[in-house]
Order: C-alpha cells, then structure tokens, then sequence
C-alpha cells in the first residue's frame, strides 16, 4: 500500500486530538459522577464515558455539536476515528449520553481549569464578571404570560366555533354542492381542542404558583431582552469569571434571571472557591451595580470596580444633574448646587432608601424650574449601601487602565463561541442539561486557549 494504514499515522504530533486523548484518559470520570464509568462484568459493555467525552470536546472545539453530525463523523473524519479507536455509537446513545451526565461535564470543566491553575495560567488578582443571553430550545410561541395565554385561549375558542358551525352547514347543504371535508374539519377540531385543554393547564398553573410567565417546551427557560439589541426571545443568562492572566473562563453558571443585578455576590463566592482566595479585584459593569451584592464582596475582602448608573429622569441643565448634590457623612445632609442644605426627612419602606429635601428653601429657590418638575420641591434619595456603591466607583475612576480590560477579557470568550463556533442556542433543555452543555463550551474554549499559549508539546507534558 502506498498509503499508510495506521490511524495514528494520520494524526500529528502536534494536534489537539492528542491533548483530548491525554487530558480525558487521565481523568477520574467514575469519582465525578459518569455513568458507565463502573461496568458489571456481565452482559455487553456500554459505550465508554472516556470514549464519549472525547467525541464530545473534538466536536464543540470544531463547531460540531449536533449528535446526528457528531455520528457522522465517527465513519468519515480520521481524527474522531483514532479519538474513538473506531468506535461508532448511532445519534440516540451519543445524545443520551450529554443529557445523563450534565452534572458530571461540569466537574470535568472544573478539572481543567485546576490544571491550569496548577500550570500557573491563572493569576487570581483580577477576574472580569460578564454575562451573555444564550437563546433556549423554546420558540417564543411556547412562551406565555396570563395576558396572552388568554387571548390564545379565546382565538381557538372562536376557531373552534367557526369549524363546528361548518359542520353544521354540511348537514343542511345537498350533496352536489361542494363542502368542506368533514374528516379535516374533524382532526384540526380535535387538535384545536387539545391546545384549549393545554393553555387552561397553564391558566390554572399561573393562580396557583404565581408565575409572570410560562415556557411550555423548556420550563426553567425566561423570555429575555437580547445582548445589544432590543429583541426578546426565550433565554438562559450564561455568568462568567474571566481571569486577567490569559483570559481564561475560571468559572460559569446559567441562570433564567434576565438581568445581570445582584449576580456578583455569588458569583464572586464560586469564583473564591474556585481560585482559593477572595483577595481579587472584580472588574464587572454597571448592570451588576447592587450596593447590597457589592457590601458582600466587600465584606468577603473582594475589591469591587464596578461603576455607578446615572439615575433617570435627570433634569436638562447638567448643573441640577444627581452627581451635583453633596453629601456629608458626619452631619448627614446634602447640600443643593444653589447652597441650600437638604435634610433627611424619611425612609422609604419599599427599599430603606432615605430621603432628603428642603421644602423652604425650594420654595423661595430662583432656580427650581431648571432643578425639578415638581411643583413643591426637590428629593434626592440615597441608597441604604450608597457608600459601597460610590466606593466601587472611585476605584473605576482612579484605575481607567485596569477598568478597560473588563471588556477585553469578558467579551472574547462570547464572541469565540457565538459568532465564531455558532453556539447561540442550547440543543438541550431544563437548566441542569444547559449547564452542563455549557461545561463543554467552556472546556473546550479554554483547552484551545491553553494550547495556543503553551503549544501542544509543553500542554502534552504538563499533563502527563
């Protein structure tokens, strides 16, 4: 033969393959939980998780993430075929397999970045928090509130009424005139009935579980405003710790709250845990601005550089801006642009915000119109954690260099697997199947990213 016949001839010493091949076989996969991982020594063997998770992480680094495709390529691409030793599972087992061992992908994610960690790849000074909406495997169609499950439940209801009278007329029309066939009226009744009986389901569920909105396909997706654009669509809320060294992904979580508020507290405490220590900066944007979240980091020893939203509803003149009003600590009052100090006067008990104005001196006050549009007088309100919140700031501010790696570090990671390998909508469904589809994104992000940065060689020696 002129061509050479071992597969591993096919397969360079320089190729990923063999940092799969390495990095998965030397994992404890029965101590993290895969099934299969212990066989009995009766009957035929399953598929190896070892085999599996190989097939798994080539495909996701090379945008291959279909299980019918990830068959395909177990007959036709030479690299799979020596990652597999041949092996050639049909789509059904290959799905099965992500959907059964979601929980224990994560923990495969976490040993590698314990490996880089142990590499020294990751610094553990500053970390960037970022999050990104990932669209669910729900159609916006499946996606209902009480308002429009009602109004779909009426819709069909008339729907149903029309075929019915149509039925009707058939019996009283001769028959040499042309009607309606009463077969298709009969099943598009029949399928028209089984929606009634399903949204009447969902109206029962939203009085007894107090729901705002229900996805019917996939239940722990929400309807979300989509990452630069004013679309919505059925999404998951993917969290992510960046760390500053080699722009790694130390740590992941998907969660269906539709904003980045009050995520960094806990997230901060994964990442801690993670990298062993909470004495990092956290660099994260003014969606995650919580006084409460950031008292928390503060208190755990992690440094927060995070900056604060202008509040709506400003006045036109800059002057009378939300920034221009002084507060002293000692006597706790603000002091108005035009000199005139505003005393506390009460306490908001929707969210222990504390009020300050000065209803004599905005009634004599020149000024007023360009301060407010109010007819008596001018409130400034101050956030129970305002002093953490502007503390966060001020670090911002005098650390601009810092601040502006937040965005290079967060954002490479979604446009690599979004744009670049087309993961912009989960296969799987339920928030423990989409972690754990996560978990492979991730690990096969930050394996590329390690091997670019070592080079295959010195990555196959740091794991043996």
């Amino acid at each position: 033969m002129l061509m050479p016949y071992i597969l591993d001839e096919y397969v360079g010493e320089e190729n990923i393959c063999r940092v799969i091949d390495l990095f998965v076989g030397k994992a404890d996969l029965k101590a993290m939980g895969f099934k299969y991982a212990e066989t009995k020594e009766t009957g035929c063997p399953p598929y190896s998780p070892w085999a599996m998770s190989k097939l798994y992480l080539y495909g996701y680094q090379n945008r291959v993430r279909s299980s019918r495709r990830l068959e395909s390529e177990t007959h036709r691409n030479i690299e799979v075929m020596w990652l597999m030793e041949r092996l050639t599972p049909d789509d059904k087992t290959i799905s099965n397999f992500r959907k059964e061992n979601a929980k224990a992908l994560k923990g495969l994610y976490r040993l590698f970045v314990q490996f880089c960690i142990s590499c020294e790849l990751v610094g553990k000074g500053t970390e960037s928090f970022d999050g990104t909406k990932i669209k669910a495997n729900n159609s916006r169609r499946n996606h209902y509130t009480q308002k429009t499950a009602l109004q779909s439940l009426a819709r069909i209801e008339k729907k149903i009424d029309e075929y019915l009278a149509m039925l009707d007329e058939n019996d009283r029309i001769e028959m040499a005139e042309k009607k309606p066939d009463k077969e298709n009226l009969m099943e598009a009744i029949n399928k028209l009935s089984s929606k009634k009986a399903m949204l009447e389901d969902i109206l029962k569920e939203f009085e007894t579980t107090g729901e705002e909105s229900i996805c019917t396909v996939d239940r722990d997706a929400k309807l979300m405003k989509q990452s630069g654009s004013k679309d919505f669509d059925v999404s998951y809320n993917v969290q992510t710790v960046t760390d500053e060294k080699h722009g790694l992904v130390v740590e992941y979580e998907v969660t269906n709250h539709a904003k980045d508020m009050n995520e960094l507290s806990w997230m901060s405490e994964k990442a801690a845990e993670v990298l062993g220590t909470n004495d990092f900066k956290a660099l994260a944007d003014m969606g995650y601005c919580s006084g409460s979240d950031i008292k928390e980091c503060e208190d755990k020893g992690v440094k927060c550089y995070i900056p604060m939203p202008e509040p709506g509803h400003q006045p036109t003149n800059p002057a009378f801006h939300r920034n221009k009003f002084t507060y002293d600590s000692i006597r706790d009052i603000y002091t108005c642009p035009c000199g005139h100090e505003m005393l506390h006067v009460r306490r908001r008990k929707r969210d222990g915000y504390e009020v300050y104005a000065n209803r004599g001196a905005c009634k004599i006050c020149e000024q007023k119109k360009e301060c407010t549009k109010s007819q008596t007088l001018r409130e400034i309100e101050r956030n129970p954690y305002q002093e953490y919140i502007e503390r966060a700031e001020i670090r911002v501010k005098e650390n601009r260099e810092l601040y502006r790696r937040r965005q290079e570090l967060s954002e490479p990671p979604f446009g690599v697997i979004k744009r670049i390998w087309g993961f912009d909508q989960y296969l799987c469904r339920g928030d423990e199947k989409v972690s754990g589809e996560t978990a492979l994104t991730f690990l096969a992000y930050n394996m590329r990213r390690v091997a670019n940065i070592m080079g295959i060689k010195a990555m196959m020696e740091a794991l043996a």
